[in-house]
Protein backbone atom coordinates (compact mmCIF):
# COMPACT_ATOMS: atom_id res chain seq x y z
CA UNK A 1 0.00 0.00 0.00
CA UNK A 2 1.34 3.48 -0.87
CA UNK A 3 1.14 6.07 1.89
CA UNK A 4 1.41 9.81 1.07
CA UNK A 5 3.79 11.96 3.10
CA UNK A 6 4.40 15.71 3.12
CA UNK A 7 7.94 17.04 2.71
CA UNK A 8 8.93 20.53 3.78
CA UNK A 9 12.01 22.24 2.45
CA UNK A 10 14.68 22.41 5.18
CA UNK A 11 14.86 26.01 6.35
CA UNK A 12 14.97 28.17 9.44
CA UNK A 13 11.46 28.68 10.76
CA UNK A 14 12.58 32.04 12.12
CA UNK A 15 13.39 33.47 8.70
CA UNK A 16 10.74 32.01 6.38
CA UNK A 17 7.13 33.27 6.61
CA UNK A 18 4.32 30.76 7.09
CA UNK A 19 2.88 31.39 3.64
CA UNK A 20 6.26 30.57 2.06
CA UNK A 21 6.42 27.26 3.91
CA UNK A 22 2.91 26.42 2.78
CA UNK A 23 3.84 27.15 -0.80
CA UNK A 24 6.88 24.88 -0.51
CA UNK A 25 4.86 21.78 0.43
CA UNK A 26 5.10 18.92 -2.02
CA UNK A 27 3.56 15.49 -1.88
CA UNK A 28 5.81 12.44 -1.94
CA UNK A 29 5.05 8.74 -1.77
CA UNK A 30 6.22 6.18 0.75
CA UNK A 31 5.71 2.41 0.50
CA UNK A 32 6.62 1.64 4.10
CA UNK A 33 5.56 3.11 7.43
CA UNK A 34 6.50 6.77 7.96
CA UNK A 35 8.04 7.89 11.25
CA UNK A 36 8.30 11.58 12.16
CA UNK A 37 10.88 12.57 14.79
CA UNK A 38 11.42 15.90 16.55
CA UNK A 39 14.91 16.29 17.98
CA UNK A 40 16.51 19.21 19.80
CA UNK A 41 20.21 19.61 20.58
CA UNK A 42 22.08 22.54 22.11
CA UNK A 43 25.75 23.38 22.49
CA UNK A 44 27.27 25.51 25.26
CA UNK A 45 30.19 27.79 24.42
CA UNK A 46 32.09 30.62 26.06
CA UNK A 47 30.58 34.03 25.21
CA UNK A 48 32.60 36.71 23.45
CA UNK A 49 30.23 39.69 23.79
CA UNK A 50 28.78 41.43 26.84
CA UNK A 51 25.89 43.90 26.59
CA UNK A 52 25.12 46.44 29.30
CA UNK A 53 22.60 49.23 29.67
CA UNK A 54 23.81 52.59 31.00
CA UNK A 55 21.90 55.77 31.64
CA UNK A 56 21.26 58.87 33.69
CA UNK A 57 18.06 59.85 35.47
CA UNK A 58 17.73 63.54 36.43
CA UNK A 59 15.11 65.57 38.32
CA UNK A 60 14.40 69.34 38.22
CA UNK A 61 11.52 71.76 38.89
CA UNK A 62 10.92 72.38 35.16
CA UNK A 63 10.96 70.14 32.10
CA UNK A 64 13.57 72.35 30.39
CA UNK A 65 15.90 72.28 33.39
CA UNK A 66 15.50 68.52 33.80
CA UNK A 67 16.29 67.88 30.13
CA UNK A 68 19.29 70.24 30.10
CA UNK A 69 20.73 68.71 33.26
CA UNK A 70 20.19 65.18 31.97
CA UNK A 71 21.71 65.96 28.58
CA UNK A 72 24.84 67.39 30.18
CA UNK A 73 25.28 64.34 32.44
CA UNK A 74 24.56 61.84 29.66
CA UNK A 75 27.07 63.55 27.36
CA UNK A 76 29.74 62.87 30.00
CA UNK A 77 28.70 59.22 30.28
CA UNK A 78 28.79 58.67 26.49
CA UNK A 79 32.17 60.41 26.28
CA UNK A 80 33.47 58.06 28.98
CA UNK A 81 32.14 55.03 27.10
CA UNK A 82 33.99 56.12 23.96
CA UNK A 83 37.16 56.86 25.98
CA UNK A 84 37.09 53.23 27.14
CA UNK A 85 37.54 52.14 23.52
CA UNK A 86 33.94 51.30 22.63
CA UNK A 87 33.17 51.99 18.96
CA UNK A 88 30.32 54.28 17.86
CA UNK A 89 28.48 51.37 16.26
CA UNK A 90 28.39 49.57 19.62
CA UNK A 91 26.59 52.42 21.42
CA UNK A 92 22.85 52.78 20.77
CA UNK A 93 20.29 55.01 22.47
CA UNK A 94 17.43 52.85 23.74
CA UNK A 95 15.16 55.49 25.24
CA UNK A 96 14.73 59.09 26.36
CA UNK A 97 11.81 59.72 28.72
CA UNK A 98 10.36 62.87 30.29
CA UNK A 99 7.73 62.50 33.02
CA UNK A 100 6.04 64.80 35.51
CA UNK A 101 6.43 63.76 39.15
CA UNK A 102 3.75 63.93 41.82
CA UNK A 103 3.55 63.21 45.54
CA UNK A 104 0.33 62.18 47.26
CA UNK A 105 -0.69 64.41 50.13
CA UNK A 106 -2.41 62.28 52.76
CA UNK A 107 -4.04 65.29 54.46
CA UNK A 108 -5.58 66.83 51.37
CA UNK A 109 -5.82 63.49 49.54
CA UNK A 110 -4.59 65.17 46.39
CA UNK A 111 -1.64 64.76 44.02
CA UNK A 112 0.98 67.48 44.51
CA UNK A 113 3.23 68.33 41.57
CA UNK A 114 6.93 68.27 42.49
CA UNK A 115 8.80 68.59 39.19
CA UNK A 116 10.01 66.61 36.20
CA UNK A 117 12.16 63.53 35.71
CA UNK A 118 14.19 62.81 32.59
CA UNK A 119 16.00 59.55 31.82
CA UNK A 120 18.31 58.72 28.92
CA UNK A 121 19.69 55.22 28.39
CA UNK A 122 22.05 53.55 25.94
CA UNK A 123 22.86 49.93 25.16
CA UNK A 124 26.59 49.24 25.05
CA UNK A 125 28.21 46.23 23.38
CA UNK A 126 31.55 45.22 24.87
CA UNK A 127 33.79 43.03 22.74
CA UNK A 128 36.34 42.53 25.51
CA UNK A 129 34.15 40.90 28.13
CA UNK A 130 37.00 40.73 30.60
CA UNK A 131 36.68 44.54 30.87
CA UNK A 132 32.97 44.45 31.84
CA UNK A 133 33.49 45.10 35.56
CA UNK A 134 35.95 47.92 34.89
CA UNK A 135 33.57 49.54 32.39
CA UNK A 136 30.63 49.42 34.83
CA UNK A 137 32.78 51.00 37.52
CA UNK A 138 33.98 53.75 35.15
CA UNK A 139 30.43 54.56 34.03
CA UNK A 140 29.25 55.04 37.60
CA UNK A 141 32.23 57.33 38.21
CA UNK A 142 31.25 59.30 35.06
CA UNK A 143 27.74 59.94 36.40
CA UNK A 144 25.64 56.97 35.26
CA UNK A 145 23.03 56.18 37.93
CA UNK A 146 21.01 53.60 36.01
CA UNK A 147 22.87 50.44 34.98
CA UNK A 148 21.65 46.99 34.09
CA UNK A 149 23.20 43.82 32.74
CA UNK A 150 25.49 42.41 31.65
CA UNK A 151 24.00 39.85 29.30
CA UNK A 152 26.35 37.56 27.41
CA UNK A 153 26.17 36.21 23.87
CA UNK A 154 28.20 34.96 20.91
CA UNK A 155 28.81 37.24 17.95
CA UNK A 156 29.02 34.36 15.46
CA UNK A 157 27.47 31.09 16.61
CA UNK A 158 27.50 29.35 13.20
CA UNK A 159 30.09 26.77 14.32
CA UNK A 160 28.13 26.01 17.50
CA UNK A 161 24.90 25.61 15.50
CA UNK A 162 26.66 23.31 13.03
CA UNK A 163 27.77 21.13 15.94
CA UNK A 164 24.24 21.09 17.42
CA UNK A 165 22.78 20.24 13.97
CA UNK A 166 25.17 17.31 13.54
CA UNK A 167 24.33 15.95 17.00
CA UNK A 168 20.59 16.34 16.39
CA UNK A 169 20.77 14.50 13.07
CA UNK A 170 22.85 11.66 14.53
CA UNK A 171 20.37 11.21 17.37
CA UNK A 172 17.43 11.23 14.94
CA UNK A 173 19.18 8.61 12.78
CA UNK A 174 19.72 6.37 15.79
CA UNK A 175 16.09 6.71 16.87
CA UNK A 176 14.79 5.98 13.37
CA UNK A 177 17.01 2.88 13.12
CA UNK A 178 15.69 1.71 16.49
CA UNK A 179 12.11 1.99 15.18
CA UNK A 180 13.07 0.04 12.07
CA UNK A 181 14.60 -2.75 14.19
CA UNK A 182 11.58 -2.94 16.49
CA UNK A 183 9.15 -3.18 13.56
CA UNK A 184 11.15 -5.68 11.53
CA UNK A 185 12.54 -3.33 8.88
CA UNK A 186 16.14 -3.08 7.71
CA UNK A 187 16.69 0.66 7.56
CA UNK A 188 15.10 4.12 7.66
CA UNK A 189 15.19 6.41 4.61
CA UNK A 190 14.96 10.20 5.04
CA UNK A 191 11.91 11.70 3.34
CA UNK A 192 11.99 15.28 4.60
CA UNK A 193 13.80 17.55 7.05
CA UNK A 194 12.59 20.79 8.63
CA UNK A 195 14.82 22.91 10.85
CA UNK A 196 14.08 25.48 13.53
CA UNK A 197 16.97 27.59 14.77
CA UNK A 198 16.68 28.66 18.38
CA UNK A 199 16.78 32.44 18.65
CA UNK A 200 19.44 34.15 20.73
CA UNK A 201 17.41 35.31 23.68
CA UNK A 202 18.24 35.64 27.36
CA UNK A 203 20.52 32.78 28.35
CA UNK A 204 20.30 30.85 31.63
CA UNK A 205 23.78 32.13 32.50
CA UNK A 206 22.86 35.78 31.95
CA UNK A 207 23.86 38.06 34.83
CA UNK A 208 21.44 40.79 35.86
CA UNK A 209 22.31 43.59 38.25
CA UNK A 210 21.23 47.06 39.26
CA UNK A 211 23.72 49.57 40.63
CA UNK A 212 23.20 52.87 42.38
CA UNK A 213 25.27 55.98 41.84
CA UNK A 214 27.75 55.26 44.65
CA UNK A 215 31.14 54.26 43.26
CA UNK A 216 32.38 50.90 44.52
CA UNK A 217 35.87 50.52 46.02
CA UNK A 218 36.65 47.93 43.33
CA UNK A 219 35.06 47.00 40.00
CA UNK A 220 32.09 44.64 40.43
CA UNK A 221 33.03 40.99 39.85
CA UNK A 222 31.65 39.59 36.58
CA UNK A 223 31.48 35.89 35.67
CA UNK A 224 30.57 35.31 32.00
CA UNK A 225 29.89 31.58 32.41
CA UNK A 226 28.65 29.80 29.28
CA UNK A 227 25.87 30.50 26.79
CA UNK A 228 23.96 28.03 24.67
CA UNK A 229 22.66 27.88 21.13
CA UNK A 230 20.50 25.14 19.68
CA UNK A 231 18.87 23.50 16.69
CA UNK A 232 15.53 21.71 16.54
CA UNK A 233 14.94 19.41 13.58
CA UNK A 234 11.91 17.47 12.40
CA UNK A 235 12.74 14.50 10.18
CA UNK A 236 10.34 12.13 8.41
CA UNK A 237 11.66 8.65 7.70
CA UNK A 238 10.27 5.81 5.65
CA UNK A 239 11.02 2.39 7.16
CA UNK A 240 12.32 0.16 4.37
CA UNK A 241 13.48 -3.40 3.73
CA UNK A 242 16.57 -4.13 1.67
CA UNK A 243 16.28 -5.81 -1.74
CA UNK A 244 17.13 -9.31 -0.49
CA UNK A 245 14.56 -9.14 2.30
CA UNK A 246 11.89 -7.81 -0.05
CA UNK A 247 12.49 -10.68 -2.50
CA UNK A 248 11.88 -13.38 0.14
Amino acid sequence: MIRPAIALLAASALSIPAHTLAAAEIEIEANGPVVELNVFESVSVAPDIATIGAGVTSEAPTATAALQQNSAEMTKVIARIKALGVAEKDIQTTGINLNAMYDYNQETQRQVFRGYQVSNRVSVTLRKIEDTGRVLDALVAAGANDLNGPSFSIENDDAAKDSARKRAFERAQAQAKAYADMLGYDDAKVLAIAENIEARGPMPQMAESRMNAAKADAPPPVQPGMVSTGISITIKYELVKDASSAAE
